[in-house]
């Protein structure tokens, strides 16, 4: 029986997040860019345990290790490595595949690589959303597909105040300039090619605070860094220590995604942007950060700072009344759970797969909707 308007609306009301993603994604075609990347491999795993079939698009991992390789998820969905810059191969990957559902992490990710590879951030970050839609665009049959930017896309004027959706975007760095690019590029699509109620694209944005969770190995940035640290009896280097962020643990703002494809579809009311960060008890330094780890694994930080090193902006928070009120999600994991969960995965000693399904699974258990 085909789900008409408002049922999507119903079945939230009455059944747990976990019961909706299973009856949304189970036996459904979702296509992941990114998928060889930190998040993306959570998502991945996620979308498996939900029964759904899954293909990747991606470059090679970039890390050693990394979080694809140790799940082992390139035998266990359909699995291209491919350039989203490449438009034609991404175009024939997305058409093949035919997919229910498009979830588009795939992006040069890191605020000070962009100081360094200008040219390859905007060329990845904006172009290759554009290849996305288009290759989207031309899919005979209806697709939910959410895109997936950032807290950094905003223009940062260091007020303190949590972001808005429809704050001004901007970028004072090469990264953030990309993705507020990113996001401007998705509006246009919808108000210009999705924007009907029935138009069989169904588009919608998510833009996720500093996200940390067990296996991500990504140079640069201050979990991984942490874990190689303290794995070698060394001292933390930070490098910010006062600077405030909004850090969730990764399943936060992916079962927002999740919620949030489950719903467009049916809901055109929704197929815009929204913000996918903590409660604002976890907006905190990275001297709390820090001190959080060093409880569940002792060892020592400093400060390091060279004066060399490219600006970052110093706070940045989220606001997230529009996803609570429109799509019913909150967050389930506070600061302390989210250091707890992250830490416990890194030195656990069962297989990456096992820990990660037993944390998914845990989640899953205490999500609830805000109403």
């Amino acid at each position: 029986m085909e789900i008409g308007p408002g049922a999507v609306e119903d079945m939230v009301k009455r059944s747990t997040p976990a019961e909706l993603f299973r009856s949304t994604y189970a036996g459904k075609r979702v296509f992941v860019t990114g998928h060889t990347g930190f998040k993306g491999g959570w998502l991945c795993e996620w979308l498996l345990s939900l029964g759904a079939e899954v293909a990747g698009y991606s470059l090679e991992p970039n890390t050693t290790p990394a979080l694809f390789d140790e799940l082992k998820l390139a035998n266990r969905l359909q699995h291209q490595i491919g350039d989203i810059r490449d438009p034609a191969t991404l175009k024939r990957a997305v058409s093949d595949f035919r997919p229910d559902f498009i979830f588009h992490l795939a992006a040069q990710p890191l605020v000070r690589l962009s100081y360094y590879q200008p040219v390859e951030t905007f060329e990845t970050n904006i172009m290759g959303t554009v290849h996305l839609l288009e290759a989207a665009a031309a899919l005979p049959d209806r697709c939910s597909v959410v895109v997936v930017t950032t807290d950094k896309c905003y223009r940062n004027n260091e007020t303190g105040e949590a972001f808005k959706e429809d704050d001004a975007l901007g970028g004072h760095d090469p990264y953030s300039a990309s993705k507020a690019g990113t996001e401007i590029v998705v509006a246009a699509y919808h108000d210009s090619f999705f924007g009907a109620d029935n138009a069989k694209i169904a588009l919608a944005s998510a833009r996720a605070g500093n996200v940390i969770g067990g296996g991500d190995w990504a140079v640069d940035r201050i979990i991984p860094d942490a874990v190689r640290a303290l794995a070698a009896n060394q001292s933390i280097t930070v490098r910010n220590p006062s600077h405030i962020r909004p850090w969730q643990h990764v399943l936060d703002p992916l079962g927002g995604y999740l919620l949030l494809g489950a719903q467009i579809g049916d809901s055109p009311q929704l197929r815009t942007a929204f913000n996918f960060g903590p409660h604002d008890t976890s907006s905190c330094t990275v001297r709390e950060l820090v001190d959080e780890i060093l409880k569940h694994w002792p060892g020592s930080w400093h400060s390091d700072a060279p004066p060399s090193a490219a600006s970052e902006m110093s706070v940045l928070r989220l606001a997230i009344e529009k996803a609570k009120s429109l799509l019913d999600w909150q967050p389930t994991w506070d600061f302390a759970q989210a250091i707890e969960r992250t830490i416990g995965w890194y030195r656990s000693p069962v297989d990456a797969q096992r820990k990660t399904r037993e944390q998914i699974e845990e989640f899953e258990t205490q999500m609830a909707f805000t109403s």
